[in-house]
């Protein structure tokens, strides 16, 4: 069995990145991104880049510090949520942003990871979403075409792996990482925790090792808050 287990993050992406290239990144806002990904990315210096992820995270976290850098060229995301400088950059003209649903996004780049080029979703008909994309009429209701996404690179988050790269997803963290797993030619994932082979229920499995081509350890977190939200104190 080949070693997948690589000793920090840039050591995992050594011969990978390129300048141009398309990233699919996964997470659900500060949840399940690939932090330590993320920073050997914004330490190599690649630039152009286009990147595919539900969301650009917040302003210095997540893919906001590459925003911030200036390193990405164009997002492909469903929101935009609460980063400034995503914002920013957008209505300037500085970055250009394929604003895609929510779900259609998960099925993209689902399609993508299993050989379907493209398919047909009523999901933004009659929006901007459908400027520009062929529309097409099944039993008298019309249709777009959205294109699947194959990605260069998929870099994921996930709880628990094996050292074959067996990989389980906790909770909210699943919702992008698996499909963007399967969207890149190559996958790189950073764990929580590493475990031998044959220490995990093959039931319990949610992303097969034959995905993962690289791992690596990234423990320990520090747990992000998006929205920090407080209540005054009743009286007693």
């Amino acid at each position: 069995m080949a070693n997948k287990i690589y000793p920090d993050a840039a050591a995992a992406l050594d011969g990978l990145l390129h300048d141009g290239m398309t990233i699919a990144a996964g997470g659900f806002g500060l949840c399940g991104i690939p932090e330590r990904l993320i920073d050997a990315i914004v330490a190599s210096g690649v630039k152009d880049l286009t990147v595919a992820s539900n969301n650009a995270g917040i302003d210095n976290e997540g893919l906001g510090k590459l925003l911030r850098t200036r390193q990405i060229k164009k997002m492909i995301s469903s929101y935009v949520g609460e980063n400034k400088e995503f914002e920013r950059q957008y209505l300037s003209g500085e970055l250009e942003v394929e604003f895609c649903p929510q779900g259609t996004l998960a099925e993209r780049m689902r399609a993508g990871g299993a050989g379907i080029p493209g398919f047909y979703t009523k999901t933004g008909v009659g929006t901007k979403v459908a400027e520009g994309k062929e529309v097409k009429s099944f039993d008298g209701e019309d249709y777009i075409l959205e294109r699947g996404i194959r990605a260069d690179l998929a870099i994921i988050k996930g709880w628990k792996a094996d050292e074959s790269g067996n990989l389980i997803f906790r909770k909210t963290a699943r919702n992008f990482n698996a499909p963007a797993a399967t969207s890149g030619k190559i996958c790189v994932a950073e764990v929580e925790e590493i475990v031998p082979v044959g220490s995990l229920d093959p039931d319990t499995i949610h992303l097969p090792g034959i995905y993962v081509k690289r791992l690596i350890l990234g423990s320990p977190y520090d747990k992000k808050i998006e929205f920090r939200t407080v209540r005054q104190r009743e009286a007693a």
